[in-house]
């Protein structure tokens, strides 16, 4: 199992599949091949639906926003 966290509040925003982490590692920019974790805004959302991103990763991923400028997710792989 994948989990998707709020960076800051820690909070579980939902889980992922296998596919949809692949497609975020490939889609967005890593600083490293440990990094896990993704800064977010409404720009990097129409990017990722231009992409062909799921839309139950979309919508897990507009939760993490919210009404804000932009959000840092982290993911976790936990049994």
């Amino acid at each position: 199992m994948i989990a998707l966290f709020d960076k800051q509040t820690d909070r579980k925003l939902g889980e992922l599949s296998e596919g949809e982490l692949q497609f975020l590692i490939d889609e967005l920019e890593e600083e490293d091949r440990h990094d896990r974790d993704y800064f977010i805004n409404s720009a990097t959302l129409d990017y990722l639906v231009s992409r062909k991103a799921t839309a139950h990763l979309i919508t897990l991923l507009r939760n993490a926003l919210g009404n804000s400028d932009g959000a840092d997710i982290r993911w976790d792989e936990s049994d």
